[in-house]
């Protein structure tokens, strides 16, 4: 006739059987943790099912320890079922509250234990008292009685005893069984607790290792913070680089832009200049004719007065034409030497860049 008397949800684990150290998951999701109280026995039980698996039923007994190992973790240890059993809670208000209850629980177990024994106390003096009774009632009945008497009187009395007897037999029997038992949870309480010692040590130094571990870490971690730092302060750089190179290209565009331009401009000065043979020839053909016009100056005299004026105005256009073509010459030995001093710029900006 077991009632639950305070459930809560947790995850279970069990100490591994072979080494005594490491936890092995006996769920693999949070299950329901009952406590439960049989009032028949008067003795108290926790009790977790996963489906169709048992995973704890533990009688608590008032020898029994719950630890807790950290906020939300928390332990004790079982022997009749030869384990150690472990809690996991969301929170620790929860294991704050299981924890309580064990207590409670624990001492509630403590006191059923002080009533059998007082019990068993009872009937044990009881049982003496009687025994110390019986020989005189037995002389007083052989004394004043017949065998007939004997019988009759005695009789209810001996099987009274002997019921009695054969309680508190059992009763001793058990409560040796009880002892035995509590020896034996007693050495399992100390070989758990030596364990537990030894686990405690292991993991102190397991802290201790990785204390040392994460130190390391943080110095890796700084060693690569600066290399980040170094290589952000490198891709700044990098991206000023590339901008420079961006302005660099759009200059160096415009100034193919402006070759073109120049190029162009030179094509169109090469075109002109092409019609100057025509002038000079034109010039030398003039020339010529000055020549044969300055050898028959002897026979054309009698014209020259005629033809002064003509030869006048030939002249005075020669003169223009040669200013001109003078101009013409100056204008394009300039823009050569601009070119030729534009290219050598274009040069030394490529050689820069």
């Amino acid at each position: 006739m077991e009632q639950p008397i305070y459930t809560t949800r947790a995850h279970v684990f069990q100490i591994d059987p072979s080494t005594k150290k490491n936890w092995v998951p006996a769920s693999k999701q949070a299950v329901t943790v009952s406590y439960f109280y049989d009032s028949t026995r008067n003795s108290y039980r926790i009790i977790s099912v996963d489906g169709s698996k048992v995973i704890i039923n533990s009688t608590i007994t008032p020898n029994m320890t719950f630890t807790k190992t950290s906020q939300k973790f928390g332990q004790w240890a079982d022997s009749r079922a030869n384990t150690v059993f472990g809690l996991g809670f969301s929170s620790e208000q929860q294991l704050a509250k299981f924890a309580d209850k064990f207590q409670e629980v624990k001492e509630s177990a403590k006191l059923a234990r002080d009533k059998s024994q007082e019990k068993a106390e009872t009937l044990s003096n009881h049982s003496e008292e009687s025994g110390r009774e019986t020989p005189s009632t037995n002389q007083a009945s052989s004394i004043n009685g017949t065998d007939d008497e004997k019988i009759f009187h005695v009789g209810p009395e001996a099987t009274v005893l002997k019921t009695e007897n054969d309680r508190l037999k059992s009763a001793v029997e058990l409560s040796n069984t009880n002892a035995k038992k509590w020896e034996t949870e007693l050495q399992t309480l100390r070989e758990n607790n030596a364990r537990l010692v030894d686990a405690l040590q292991e993991s102190s130094a397991n802290v201790e290792s990785w204390k040392k571990q994460l130190s390391t870490c943080k110095e890796e971690s700084d060693t690569l913070r600066e290399k980040i730092a170094e290589l952000e302060a490198q891709c700044a750089e990098a991206d000023q680089e590339k901008q420079k190179n961006a302005q660099l290209t759009v200059r160096v565009q415009e100034l193919e832009a402006e070759l073109n331009d120049k190029e162009q401009e030179l094509d169109n000065l090469r075109k002109q200049a092409e019609i100057i043979p025509q002038l000079m020839a034109e010039c030398e053909s003039i020339t010529t004719k000055m020549q044969a016009a300055e050898s028959k100056n002897g026979e054309l005299e009698g014209r020259i007065g005629g033809l002064q004026l003509d030869i006048d105005d030939s002249q005075q256009k020669q003169d223009h034409m040669k200013g001109e073509l003078k101009k013409f010459m100056d204008v394009l030995d300039g823009k050569i030497d601009e070119l030729h001093e534009f290219r050598q710029g274009l040069s030394r900006l490529g050689v820069d860049n």
